[in-house]
């Protein structure tokens, strides 16, 4: 199992492209998307090919390879026109023998765990705009950054989770980090 992780697109449909044509040409298996998809919100600049209804259209394409969560910038009105669902704040997720836990990043961090979460499980957030990856009281810790509007020195990023590895990696498909799992 493949999976590309990304978070906060902010109505970016140029950056979403770039994301996508890496999705299809290297055939992850889902998509795991950790919010912030069409609005800029109020403390962002308006991104680089804003257009948030392409967007929509662009992720409506491939519906059934996407899992999504809500971000603080995402609202009932962006459900309106995305054909998956987007509207709840975290999910636990399980491939192969590997749990995740995806969240945006404004509820629950890795300074503010959820009170359920397992050892060995991957918290998956966004929010930050900076990507990381590493190990805490025995979870994994991974944030691939955004694909819109990275922040501090970081690239516009993603992340791939494999059986055996989590790495992050810019638009160019560069890999920047790795962490090998269990």
């Amino acid at each position: 199992m493949r999976l590309m992780v990304i978070s906060d697109i902010h109505g970016s449909n140029d950056f979403l492209k770039k994301a996508l044509e890496i999705f299809i040409s290297e055939e992850f298996d889902k998509l795991l998307i950790l919010g912030d998809i069409m609005y800029h919100g109020p403390r962002n600049p308006i991104p680089p090919g804003y257009a948030p209804a392409e967007v929509a259209n662009q992720l409506n394409k491939i519906k059934e390879k996407i899992i999504a969560i809500r971000g603080n910038c995402d609202s009932e009105v962006d459900q309106m026109l995305l054909e998956f669902p987007i509207m709840e704040s975290y999910k636990q997720l399980f491939f192969n023998d590997t749990e995740l836990f995806i969240t945006h990043g404004h509820n629950y961090s890795p300074d503010d765990l959820p009170k359920n979460i397992n050892k060995n499980t991957i918290f998956c957030f966004g929010h930050t705009h900076i990507p990381e990856i590493y190990t805490k009281d025995n979870l994994y810790i991974l944030n691939p950054g955004s694909i819109t509007l990275p922040k501090g020195e970081s690239a516009n990023s993603y992340a791939v989770i494999t059986d055996n590895e989590i790495a992050i990696c810019n638009l160019e498909k560069v890999t920047t980090k790795k962490l090998q799992l269990f």
